[in-house]
Parts: C-alpha cells; structure tokens; sequence
C-alpha cells in the first residue's frame, strides 16, 4: 500500500501503515513522529523525513528512509533493521537491545548512549560520516562503528566518546583516536579479531550504500572497549 502523508496527523499516518499489513510505502512524509513504534514484522518505505521515534521499540523487520530522520530513530529498538540513506539527528539507538542502525550519513548527539545487549541480542548502530558529542554514553552493550567517510581520516566524533562507558564496543575509522577519551575506556588499533566481529555487519552496510567493503575494511580502525579497572572514575569525587 502506498500512503500521501501529506499533512496526516501522526496518529492518523501510523493507523494507516498498522492496516496496510506487512508492507507500506509512505509519500511525502512531513516529520510525523512515532512511524513504525512497536510494530513486528513490517517493511516499510518512507519517502520524506520522519519525526522524531521512528521505531521507538521496533520489533522487526525492516524501515528504509529515502532523506533524514529527525531525533530517537531506533529508540529501545528491539529488532530488524532501520536504513537511513541521509542523516540522524540525536540520541539516535538511544537504549537499543536489538537490531541495526544504517546511516548513509551523520547522526547527532548521544547517539548509542544506553546501548544494551542480552544472550543472542547484539545490537549494531554504523554511521558513515561522523557523530556529535556523547557517543555511546553510558554504552553497556552493542557494537557501534563511525566509519569518516570523506574526512580523511580525521577524527570522526565530538567530544566525551565512551563516557560512562561499561560494556560493548566502538569502533573509529580514522588516523588518530579522540584527544579527551574518559577514563572508563581502553583504546587501541582493531585487529583482525576484532574487526572479525563487524565485517557482515560492514558488508551489508557497504551493500545498501554503494561503498567499497574491501577499501573500508582495508582501512584503520581504531576500537574502544570498557575499562573495567576503572568505571566511572570522572563521575565522582574521589580521594
């Protein structure tokens, strides 16, 4: 079914993808928020720019965004997947526990913050330009990747990557790591086992957007992972 958005009330949009079935094409989308929350087993197409909690609480299958989406895209997302072929603005996979994130281009603020993850639930947010400040804050689990395309290497995240940082995993395609890592985060050059760990995630986002795997994989990672020696040092004051 394909559905004009046009000026559609939220609510009035969202009622209309649920009776559409298992797969929905939407025109013209004018920021309504909410599409796909808590749904299952829907493929929908949105040609536009959703609003804000675009698959809040997800539970598969698949969203495909053809522009931008605005704040919360994949909040406590659950599963499938949500494709974005523009940008992502803040607390995008904000507490995901399930499923993936593909961003053609950049996300906001406290993107990943909160990511968890349980038994066989993994969940995976790649940007492929860059991030603002906060990612993965509070990051329990998951695996977050940014890859930098077309920066040159240049460190692709703002300021206080990792904060609060206590499981999972980032993963940075640049030539130098952030200069203000926290202190509850131990860095290092990826190694072959650890980019093991994304490679079909990095080739099926290199499949949907056109990129090269063999060159992105080719490139410098660098990989963030808790330290667990040391949680939460800068949180408190301490002798």
């Amino acid at each position: 079914m394909t559905i004009d958005a046009g000026n559609l009330h939220f609510r009035t949009l969202n009622q209309r993808i649920r009776d559409a079935g298992g797969t929905a094409r939407v025109e013209n989308c004018l920021g309504q928020r909410y599409i796909g929350s808590g749904m299952q087993g829907m493929r929908i197409t949105i040609h536009g720019t959703p609003g804000n909690a675009l698959g809040a609480y997800f539970d598969g299958e698949r969203i495909e965004v053809f522009g931008n989406a605005q704040d919360a895209a994949g909040d406590t997302m659950n599963d499938g997947r949500i494709i974005i072929h523009g940008s992502s603005g803040d607390a995008t996979g904000y507490a995901m526990r399930g499923g993936k994130i593909f961003i053609r281009g950049s996300a906001g603020y406290r993107a990943g913050i909160h990511m968890k993850a349980y038994q066989n639930k993994i969940p995976t947010l790649i940007v492929g330009e860059r991030t603002g400040s906060f990612l993965g804050e509070y990051q329990a689990g998951g695996h977050i990747v940014v890859l930098g395309i077309g920066l040159d290497g240049a460190v692709p995240v703002g300021d206080f990557c990792g904060t609060g940082m206590h499981g999972g995993a980032i993963y940075l395609r640049c030539s130098e790591l952030p200069a203000d890592l926290p202190s509850q985060v131990c860095s290092g050059r990826a190694t072959a086992e650890d980019l093991a760990e994304i490679e079909p995630d990095l080739r099926e986002y290199c499949g949907l957007f056109g990129f090269d795997a063999g060159e992105i994989l080719g490139s410098n990672f660098y990989v963030l992972r808790p330290n667990l020696q040391s949680p939460y040092r800068q949180l408190y004051t301490h002798n």
